[in-house]
């Protein structure tokens, strides 16, 4: 176990559960779904044909639900608590995916939305010469009142 590890232990634990941040719209076009379609070879009607999915369930195209929780990365970035202490990131080599705890996909997001996501810092722990972190992350759908997914996303900050 790294000293830098645990000093910055101790500096998470006082915003755990408390810390908050709201990231930066990000528009979902067709272009996006589409390129998302291509690479993940999901090409189903309700994603990239916006004649046949107007006369679908969802009245228009939607963004895949893997596409909106693959966004997490950037949405999440963009996504800063306000004043955060820098001493919790001195020392820290690098910043791992580590998995999900749990996800819903909620709402579907149509095509010409826009996102942004709200991102609590839910629980922390101590792993060796790592931090792990339990964010809970909400993808928030402009001018919807449920959002697109919820999920508790686990990273883990490893300090030298």
């Amino acid at each position: 176990m790294s000293e830098n590890a645990e000093n910055a232990f101790v500096l998470f634990r006082e915003v755990e559960g408390k810390e908050s941040a709201t990231g930066d719209w990000m528009d979902v076009n067709q272009e996006l779904i589409n390129q998302f379609a291509d690479v993940t070879l999901d090409h189903q009607f309700i994603h990239i044909d916006p004649e046949r999915a107007k006369a679908g369930p969802f009245g228009a195209t939607i963004a895949h639900g893997f596409l909106t929780l693959s966004l997490l990365t950037h949405l999440g970035a963009s996504a800063n608590p306000e004043n955060p202490d820098p001493a919790r990131f001195s020392g820290m080599l690098m910043g791992i995916n580590y998995g999900f705890e749990k996800v819903r996909f909620i709402n579907p997001v149509k095509a010409g939305s826009r996102i942004r996501v709200h991102s609590l810092l839910s629980k922390v722990e101590l792993k060796g010469n790592a931090i792990q972190q339990t964010r809970t992350m909400t993808v928030e759908i402009e001018g919807e009142q449920k959002p697109a997914l919820v999920a508790d996303w686990l990273t883990r900050a490893v300090y030298a």
